[in-house]
């Protein structure tokens, strides 16, 4: 989600009570589209991040540390050119615009004291930070430049104007009356959505907080304005009130949501979310704290995103070019298995050679291996005598049976390594953390197919394998392995032969495994659940009625040479159910020391 302008309202307020008159030691621009300002203030050193990335533009505290390039950019060099010594004098915004003003007090070239200003505009593909000179308006540089060819409305070029974004003359909800927000309600059609109506006419407002005002007030999400009584114009402006009242100077509190399975963010406010029931919603104590963990969460999530991706169109391409091979084998194994008419061809031009002569193109002779002996029409080479066309199929028999036997088993390797592979995606749409990622890379290295980060002579520690835990609502623990690794580690090493193994029938999959002490069987409600799961933590997440094999560990083995998470069992028993993700979420335990 993006910062609204209520929400950047109260992180300004935050920056003026620990910055303001603080001294900028430093300025680095770590990306193309971020800033990082060291500030020395009330005897400690702060980082501000500022950033204009199109999904992520914001403004904070932050702690996070990034590397910087070797030479620095050249907006960089501009604004250590002004700003780099000065002063901070406030962060302030326009009205409740996304657009935040930085005012720095500093020092011109002749030493003369003088106030610039950085000003961070937020909207979204479009966010830009711009060094403006206060005295005349004019553009010093900006972290993207453009024209009016990308801009009718303003270029963001040094020695331009500066021209603030257009106004969209929505009202200020912190200074509203009940009479002028009933007004402005009806100025829009009656029959539009309540939410678009209060998206169009409150300042700083993001839909997403248009929907929480609704939630407060105990009105329908898609309620239509002319569905409106009096009850519910009197509940929305005192729920609006609620929302406002942090901006008039009371107190908030800062939270953020995350999903109860993944712990993946999901929004931010600067107060408790009601809209999201259900969901995990952790406190912070202050906007900048919040903010810092929210995007540098999302940060590391876009990293693992792009690792992902990285090694998904790797595995994509090696399945692309097993697909071919595996079609030009099928397609050989055919070619075989037509040369067995040569064979049949040749025995009856044998049996015939009474009556067949040299120079015949062809033969008319009825087939002996048939039951009502048809006549059949073989094709002859006119060159050759009648024991030489026999031989001449005999040969071509013989070269196809051949090709079918050497293909046949090169046939199956490609099989396996396909199957294998389709594993290996499993297990990265699987992967949340780096954790689990970096246990698919290194069994990617081990079997070939990427090369090792680290320097020849150097081995990172190898960590035992983490499988997922869950607690059947029974009270029977369920492991879930999530990768190869994990998965031969759980079956293989941690799992004992009595124990209960489950796996979707002929699709690649996660490792179930239910412990057993005393039972041999788990009751009804646990394998179903376990079933479930290995169901969902499959490449057949997304079907209904799948088909689960479980059988005990004992009827479990591993081939010699298999690849890992390759295995064959026997003696198994077959489920048909339905993956269920919100069981993974009910069922999700911390995960125990193996």
């Amino acid at each position: 989600m993006a910062l609204d302008g209520m929400t950047l309202n109260l992180v300004c307020r935050e920056l003026n009570e620990q910055l303001a008159g603080g001294r900028i030691d430093k300025i680095h621009q770590p990306e193309k589209d971020e800033l990082v300002l060291q500030v020395r203030s009330q005897g400690q050193n702060l980082r501000v991040a500022i950033s204009t990335h199109p999904e992520n533009a914001r403004l904070h505290i932050t702690r996070e540390t990034k590397q910087n390039p070797l030479s620095p950019p050249m907006f960089c060099m501009v604004l250590r050119k002004y700003l780099e010594g000065g002063k901070i004098v406030e962060f302030a915004q326009a009205g409740l615009e996304r657009v935040i003003n930085l005012k720095v007090s500093g020092y011109d070239e002749l030493g003369r004291q003088r106030e610039w200003h950085l000003l961070l505009e937020i909207m979204g593909k479009h966010s830009n930070l711009i060094l403006v000179d206060p005295t005349n308006d004019n553009i010093l540089d900006g972290i993207k430049r453009y024209s009016h060819a990308v801009s009718r409305h303003r270029e963001v070029l040094p020695g331009r104007p500066y021209l603030a974004p257009p106004s969209q003359g929505k009202s200020n909800p912190a200074t509203l009356s009940e009479e002028d927000f009933r007004t402005l309600l009806y100025t829009h059609s009656v029959d539009s959505r309540l939410s678009q109506c209060l998206l169009k006419i409150l300042d700083g407002f993001s839909p997403e907080l248009c929907r929480e005002l609704l939630v407060r007030a105990e009105l329908e999400p898609d309620l239509s304005l002319e569905t409106c009584g009096e009850y519910e114009l009197i509940r929305l402006w005192q729920s609006l009130q609620e929302l406002v009242a942090p901006l008039q100077g009371a107190s908030y509190q800062p939270s953020l949501v995350k999903d109860a399975v993944t712990r993946e963010p999901l929004a931010f406010s600067y107060l408790p979310l009601l809209q999201y029931q259900g969901m995990l919603q952790e406190t912070y104590p202050t906007l900048n704290n919040l903010l810092d963990a929210f995007y540098a969460t999302r940060r590391a999530k876009g990293s693992l995103k792009a690792q992902r991706n990285d090694i998904m169109r790797l595995m994509n391409a090696e399945l692309e070019r097993l697909h071919k091979k595996m079609a030009l084998q099928e397609e050989a194994i055919n070619s075989g298995q037509a040369a067995v008419k040569f064979k049949y061809w040749g025995e009856l031009i044998t049996a015939n050679l009474y009556q067949i002569t040299r120079g015949q193109s062809e033969v008319e002779m009825l087939d002996y291996f048939a039951p009502d002996c048809p006549v059949v029409t073989v094709p002859l080479n006119p060159l050759l005598t009648p024991n030489e066309n026999a031989q001449y199929y005999f040969r071509l028999y013989n070269k196809g049976k051949a090709g079918i036997a050497a293909t046949q088993p090169l046939l199956l390797q490609t099989k396996d390594e396909a199957a294998y592979l389709e594993s290996v995606k499993t297990a990265l749409e699987n992967a949340v953390n780096p954790a689990e990622l970096a246990e698919v890379r290194q069994e990617l290295v081990e079997q070939g197919y990427l090369k090792a980060k680290s320097k020849p002579g150097k081995k990172d520690k190898p960590t035992k394998p983490q499988p997922l835990r869950f607690i059947s609502s029974t009270g029977m623990q369920i492991l879930v392995g999530k990768n190869n690794k994990q998965n031969d580690y759980l079956t293989l090493k941690l799992a004992k032969p009595k124990d209960m193994w489950l796996h979707v029938k002929d699709i690649p999959g996660s490792h179930v495994v239910v412990p057993l002490d005393k039972a041999e069987f788990p009751d009804d409600t646990t394998l179903e659940e376990a079933a479930a799961l290995a169901a969902y933590f499959s490449q057949a997440r997304g079907s209904s009625t799948v088909p689960v094999d479980y059988t005990h560990v004992h009827n479990v083995k591993k081939p010699g040479g298999a690849k890992p998470g390759m295995v064959i069992y026997e003696n198994q028993w077959t489920l048909y159910i339905d993956p269920q993700p919100e069981l993974a979420e009910r069922l999700q335990a911390p995960l125990a020391d193996a």
